[in-house]
């Protein structure tokens, strides 16, 4: 395909596919995050699907997506998506040869292609939603999967139920991830991922182990919804009202898949270390890690003998390995490593060595670093080799009949992929982006409502207890770091799924006492320490949204996120846009940050570097400066996450947090009240909506700005008044999106636009302002004050390199000039 410019994916599952014997021990609803190899796994998962949907007796199991399609009929021109519990046509009861009977005798092989086909010409005709492929198939509560018993079982038993028709249709799935076809199920065409809202499969980007984080996560979450699940159930045998299910079945576990090169990778080191950490604690995390050892990353060898020394040292961590070139043993050690993880809900790896056949990719030219004999010793372990000679020995098969199967199966693949390469591709960057962020601010106007509503009604009681009967709006002007307390609070109130945690932020209350006793009004399952690892902290952000809960984590300094920025980038905003929303990633990520620390400080203490994070697509970024912005961007920045599923970063200035006056010592002006709920909606905040101060006759110059800029413009300003220059200072608040229509406004207002940045001169905010100004067609004269390209050095060297009132002022003074 990729010869004459049609495939744009080449990295294959070839001497990968004793994946599949995992996924065959696995529940169909346990969740799934898989690598680039694991095309067995995932056709055994879709007949597994397929299987449950032909038992309508079966009890169907909810999905995180809604409920499955049914699957596709086979030729009947009277079956549609959608028909639940329709059989192919023929008799295809018995599938005694499991996973290589995809294809059986001519006449087999002709109903399946004639399936295949009538499912692509009604998706051809069938308008399709979001996440939902023509060729899917329903997963019932067990998927229909039969107990081996034997090693013949093993091997041909473990998929009895299954359809060969639904074998087709993964297929189809895959080849239309490897051509960019927009009616792939997951993706749509952005990318080649293996995934599928109905198959509990959740798509990841990660070519090394990135989503070893987010299962971690996922786990914790997992096992914290099933135990709540269960005091909802003897609830509600004592009467009482039980909210919606869990999103995963309660006995699930989730299964992780990655290479062997990954597990040098400092987020697979941070996962497992999470995880055994945890499992220390005593808290359970069911994840089945699933190691696939070929021996190669790429073309660097892994050390004989390292990655089983390696998983074998991981504390907290249980250890199983097996051959996958030997499948009956390797299907036993899969089984009892899932069953030990679903039993005990503790973590486990397995070991699962493989063989890489066919090289890394396309493009890979094994022979430039392997020998002639090294390659042919991989071939005498090729996974469906083993197989067939297993098959064989056990007088199931004939070596002909088998190798007529291959065949034909290689024909059936081809033809697939011949038509698959003939759908339509994404053809307009609105189609690309369309699910990447949401943005559907009259439903977050509604949800502020309606969550003010909840909070000055039936939630009233729950609330005035919350606080100890000191309601934050009767306590008078507070700081920022106070108004933010009181808004964590009010947001744990509304949202049952909410939690709160990071480093320091239970016991301590945070570094700054910004989380101070939320503990104690919410307990220690909800608001809860970390481990001290950026990476993990934001990893179990990532698996806790996955499940249903709304995280919260808190990234101690703007300079520890750093460390784990690609968490931000290649994990959480991925998400919806390589899943057509049928998965979300809803956080918040509050992070403490920027300069100006009076007594404390340094580069890691004082750091005004955001540039990575305004670089990543859909990513809502929030800077409040005052403390009563700061309660109802939370707010929105919370509503945005739960109605939206929307990745936020509430970026808080460290330096305004106790904050207490703007003008003279003991004026109070930086204070502010918090708003009762009765005034939440009208004083809510949109996202990309700026603020605006006018000082004097606010007629001659517009300061736009931000953070510790917006208190130093006023300050200046106040200057400028008194040499009687009239100022409009412009604190954007969203650093993403960029507030352009209220930066236009009032940039047109005086014709005259100075952009003071705290960030850096290269890469800085103030780069972003100007470009959108020249971008809108602004012709007025404009000037920048930013901080110079430098780390914020210790103590009082930091104001070299700072941006100061007395740059502001003369900055205006300049530009007024001219």
């Amino acid at each position: 395909m990729r010869s004459f410019g049609e495939g744009f994916y080449t990295i294959g599952s070839a001497g990968h596919e004793a994946n599949a014997l995992v996924a065959a021990v696995l529940q169909p609803t346990d969740p799934a995050l898989l690598h680039y190899r694991s095309g067995a796994f995932y056709c055994v998962r879709a007949a597994q699907a397929a299987a449950g949907a032909a038992q309508p007796h079966e009890a169907a199991v909810a999905h995180p997506a809604g409920s499955a399609a049914a699957a596709p009929g086979d030729g009947d021109p009277a079956a549609r998506p959608g028909d639940r519990g329709h059989e192919p046509a023929g008799d295809t009861s018995d599938v005694g040869m499991g996973l290589f009977d995809a294809v059986g005798d001519p006449s087999d092989e002709q109903r399946v292609a004639g399936a295949a086909a009538s499912t692509r010409e009604e998706a051809a005709r069938a308008p399709r939603e979001p996440g939902h492929g023509a060729d899917e198939a329903p997963t019932g509560a067990d998927g229909g999967r039969e107990a081996a018993e034997g090693p013949q079982d093993a091997v041909g038993g473990a998929a009895r139920p299954e359809r060969p028709w639904a074998y087709a249709a993964a297929a189809g799935d895959v080849l239309r991830g490897v051509v960019a076809s927009a009616r792939e199920p997951i993706a749509g065409g952005r990318h080649k991922v293996f995934g599928h809202p109905d198959l509990a499969v959740v798509p990841t980007t990660s070519t090394i182990a990135s989503h070893l984080p987010r299962a971690v996560g996922m786990g914790l979450a997992v096992e914290r919804l099933r135990r709540r699940e269960t005091r909802r159930a003897d609830a509600v045998d004592a009467g009482d009202e039980a909210s919606e299910s869990p999103t995963w079945p309660s006995d699930s576990i989730v299964v992780c898949s990655f290479g062997d090169a990954s597990i040098n990778h400092a987020s697979a080191t941070a996962a497992f270390n999470t995880a055994g950490w945890y499992d220390h604690t005593g808290l359970r995390i069911p994840v089945l890690f699933v190691c696939e050892d070929n021996g190669l990353g790429i073309s660097v060898r892994t050390p004989q003998g390292w990655v089983e020394a390696a998983l074998r040292s991981k504390p907290g961590v249980r250890y199983f390995a097996a051959d996958g070139s030997d499948p009956v043993r390797a299907y036993a050690a899969a089984e009892e490593a899932a069953a030990w993880v679903r039993r005990h809900r503790r973590p486990a790896v397995l070991h699962l060595r493989t063989v890489r056949l066919m090289g890394h990719a396309g493009a890979d030219a094994e022979t430039a670093y392997r020998s002639p004999a090294e390659l042919a010793g991989d071939l005498d372990r090729d996974p469906l080799a083993a197989t067939a000679r297993l098959l064989v020995e056990a007088g199931v098969a004939g070596g002909e009949e088998l190798l007529a199967r291959y065949d034909e199966i290689g024909w059936l693949v081809r033809r697939v992929a011949e038509e698959v390469i003939g759908e339509p591709k994404l053809t307009g960057a609105s189609d690309v982006v369309a699910p990447l962020a949401p943005r559907r601010p009259a439903r977050l106007a509604r949800a502020v409502a309606e969550a003010a509503a909840r909070a000055a009604g039936p939630g009233a009681a729950a609330r005035d207890a919350a606080f100890g009967g000191r309601l934050p709006e009767l306590a008078g002007p507070l700081t920022l770091a106070q108004s933010i307390n009181a808004a964590l609070s009010d947001g744990m109130l509304d949202h049952e799924e909410m939690a709160v945690f990071g480093e320091d932020v239970a016991a301590k209350g945070g570094v700054y006492g910004v989380t101070k006793g939320l503990r104690d009004r919410f307990g220690p399952a909800r608001v809860f320490d970390t481990l001290l690892d950026e990476t993990s902290v934001l990893g179990l952000g990532l698996g806790a949204g996955l499940a249903g809960m709304l995280p919260v984590p808190e990234i101690q300094y703007l300079a520890y996120l750093h460390n784990a920025e690609d968490q931000l980038r290649g994990e959480a905003a991925t998400m919806q846009f390589f899943s057509q929303g049928a998965y979300r990633n809803p956080m918040v990520v509050r992070v403490a940050g920027l300069a100006y620390q009076e007594g404390f400080g340094g580069h890691f203490h004082n750091d005004n570097s955001v540039a990575v994070l305004r670089d990543v697509p859909g990513l809502v970024i929030a800077v409040p400066a005052r403390p009563d912005d700061a309660a109802p961007m939370l707010r929105t920045c919370l509503a945005s996450a739960a109605v939206d599923g929307s990745v936020c970063v509430f970026l808080e200035p460290i330096a305004l947090y106790h904050t207490r006056d703007l003008y003279a010592e003991g004026d109070g002006e930086w204070l502010a009240g918090y708003a009762e709920p009765g005034a939440w909606a009208s004083g809510h905040v949109p996202i990309g909506r700026a603020r605006v101060y006018g000082v004097g006759s606010a007629e001659d110059l517009t300061i736009i700005t931000f953070g510790n800029g917006v208190r130093l413009s006023l300050r200046a300003a106040a200057a400028l008044a008194d040499e009687g220059v009239g100022t409009r200072v412009v604190d954007l608040r969203w650093l993403a999106p960029l507030p352009v229509a209220d930066i236009m406004r009032e940039a047109s207002a005086t014709g005259r636009v100075l952009v003071v940045d705290e960030t850096r001169r290269s890469g800085g905010v103030g780069e972003g302002v100007l470009a959108a100004l020249v971008d809108a067609g602004y012709v007025g004269a404009a000037r920048r004050v930013a901080g110079v390209d430098s780390f914020v050095p210790l103590g009082p060297a930091a104001r070299q390199v700072l941006v100061s009132e007395e740059a502001i002022t003369q900055g205006a003074r300049t530009l007024l000039a001219r």
